[in-house]
């Protein structure tokens, strides 16, 4: 346990670092934090912050930087979280307006980066199992074969198959009116199991089509399920920190791209509950280890569906941005409910 004194010095030197990138020494935290202390004073508690784990000392300064485990401290017991101005909740509200469906979750994801300068990320509503409406093949060329699929929302997913013989206009016809047939009007989950079962029923030449049809149109609907939007990534080529690191940086932008990873942190965060904070190596992702990740999940009329987020450095204005993404998350709730029920 810290006594009164030592979260003093403590909250002081994580503010001023964040506010001034450099290493605090201890003729800076006698002069802005508020206490009479000596200079033999405060440097006996640095060295005891230190012993502790709460605060560094680079090699090349004679002043203290925070360590992840002092940020932990700091957003648990010391953080004041500053009211959100109302001009940027204004910007907020104007800007997740439920007249713009289609732009909600983009808009969202750069509301986030515009109003912290740093990486704005938006985990998209799981969606439920879509309905297929309409499944057909079109000849490409003698052993390539375009599956197209029409789901009951509209969206279309297109796949190439290729296969070991060609297939005639007559055969691929009767592919096309038998997955119509029986599996029009359907979930891709239930047709999945039906197929398999009655693929055993059709000619043995069809079998192979039907059964390259079933992979590829599962690949089609995961692959349009559970996306993230992310706006602002070179915003993070800006924070020194980062970008003095190119090794690092280059995997925090491979991050970026392989997604799946960073969206198992995401879903994670909102099966929680209220607004989650990652500090380095507690994402458990390496490339995240000197960034901190901020996100609260949103819901739809009461159910949750996704979470938004802001990924940037460590040394962040935390009271600042945390505010921006539980008032986010809270706009864009209302806006997706809003429009739920219009």
């Amino acid at each position: 346990m810290l006594d009164d004194r030592a979260k003093t010095l403590l909250k002081t030197l994580i503010e001023r670092y964040i506010a001034e990138g450099q290493p605090v020494g201890s003729r800076a935290l006698s002069k802005y934090s508020g206490l009479d202390l000596s200079a033999a004073t405060v440097r006996n508690v640095m060295a005891d912050l230190e012993d502790l784990g709460y605060i560094a000392s680079p090699h090349t300064s004679a002043g203290r930087v925070p360590t992840p485990r002092g940020y932990r401290f700091f957003v648990d017991s010391l953080l004041t979280v500053q009211p959100l101005e109302s001009d940027k909740i204004h910007t907020i509200e104007d800007t997740l307006h439920p007249s713009q469906p289609k732009e909600l979750i983009s808009s969202a994801s750069r509301l986030l980066s515009g109003l912290t300068h740093f990486a704005g990320i938006v985990l998209t509503p799981r969606r439920k199992s879509q309905r297929i409406r309409q499944m057909e093949f079109v000849s490409l060329s003698e052993k390539r074969i375009l599956l197209i699929l029409v789901t009951d929302d509209g969206d279309v997913q297109n796949r190439i198959l290729f296969t070991e013989r060609p297939y005639s206009a007559s055969e691929l016809a009767i592919a096309t009116n038998h997955l119509n047939q029986f599996f029009a009007g359907h979930e891709f989950d239930q047709i999945r199991s039906r197929v398999k079962e009655d693929v055993l029923r059709l000619r043995g030449d069809l079998q192979n089509l039907m059964a390259a049809a079933l992979a590829a149109g599962d690949e089609a609907m995961r692959a349009s399920d559970d996306h993230y939007v992310i706006s602002g990534e070179r915003n993070l080529l800006e924070v020194e920190e980062l970008s003095s690191n190119m090794k690092r940086l280059r995997e925090l932008f491979d991050l970026f791209e392989q997604r799946t990873a960073l969206m198992q942190l995401l879903d994670v965060s909102q099966r929680a509950d209220g607004i989650q904070i990652y500090i380095g190596s507690e994402s458990g992702l390496a490339p995240l280890d000197e960034c901190s990740v901020i996100a609260a999940p949103y819901e739809v009329d009461g159910q949750i569906v996704g979470s938004v987020g802001v990924i940037g450095p460590t040394r962040m204005a935390y009271e600042r941005v945390i505010p921006i993404v539980d008032i986010t998350a809270r706009l864009l709730s209302s806006a997706l409910t809003y429009q739920a029920k219009s």
